[in-house]
């Protein structure tokens, strides 16, 4: 009786495994739940989800269940630092901070927590081993999202903004084509966030300066928001934002 007991357990765990899938979609030849076999990677998802040969790869999005609630906490840092940076910059009389504060932290709330793991999606980099292929789990789900030839610009600026992709052109160059906020953005650095959902500190003043960084089509800058000028600073604010702004990159595509 014990050894059926046994069985039947086993029987169960193998059925629940054969029910397993990974839900990929995009741009895709086949769209949809893919059965996930035991031990199950990226790469046997991929194989029967066939994304486009001539698609954007680079914005391959890996979703995960199970990085939703070290993301949630990332995103009520975030709200709690912007909160802090509006009650300083009220504090010390910096209006134009304060507004920026609220206006930062009504976008923040309206990001989604996506369990983006930031991960290389393209086929052939996986098939040759210049990738990692990940082992998946139930419920994760891949995106290939189409070519966006824009960069967008946000954070301390008057109001985020969209610019044409340009080959070539250096991260820095971009601010140019939007209305800062003087006196309430960081002019030594940016954040850039490329559309594989990986940040990277920039430095961009004279002395600092920071050359052969080109944004891709779909990427982000972040201007960061100033609070060295506070009393206490609030030194992680920028980097957790960028951090969770990567998390936003690719919409998804039904």
């Amino acid at each position: 009786m014990k050894r059926l007991r046994t069985l039947s357990a086993c029987l169960l765990l193998l059925s629940a495994a054969s029910q397993a899938a990974v839900t990929v979609t995009g741009d895709v030849a086949n769209p949809g739940p893919v059965e996930l076999p035991a031990g199950g990677r990226l790469l046997d998802v991929i194989g029967e989800a066939v994304p486009n040969a001539e698609g954007y790869w680079l914005a391959g999005v890996l979703l995960r269940q199970s990085l939703l609630e070290e993301q949630t906490r990332l995103k009520a840092g975030v709200l709690f630092d912007l909160d802090v940076l509006h009650r300083l910059s009220s504090l010390f009389d910096r209006p134009s901070r304060a507004a920026l504060a609220v206006r930062m932290s009504e976008e923040v709330r309206q990001m989604p927590v996506t369990g983006r793991q930031i991960a290389d999606l393209d086929p052939v980099a996986l098939e040759v081993g210049f990738a990692r292929n990940i082992r998946l789990d139930d419920g994760d789900r891949l995106i290939y999202p189409k070519r966006v030839d824009e960069v967008e610009v946000l954070g301390a600026v008057a109001e985020p903004c969209r610019l044409p992709y340009q080959p070539l052109q250096e991260a820095r160059e971009y601010l140019q084509g939007c209305t800062l906020l003087e006196g309430d953005a960081d002019a030594d650095y940016l954040w850039l966030i490329q559309p594989n959902g990986v940040s990277r500190r920039i430095g961009i003043a004279h002395w600092n300066r920071e050359s052969g960084h080109l944004p891709v089509a779909g990427s982000k800058i972040l201007v960061p928001l100033k609070n060295d000028d506070l009393d206490p600073p609030i030194p992680e604010l920028n980097q957790q934002l960028a951090e969770f702004i990567a998390t936003q990159l690719a919409e998804v595509v039904r």
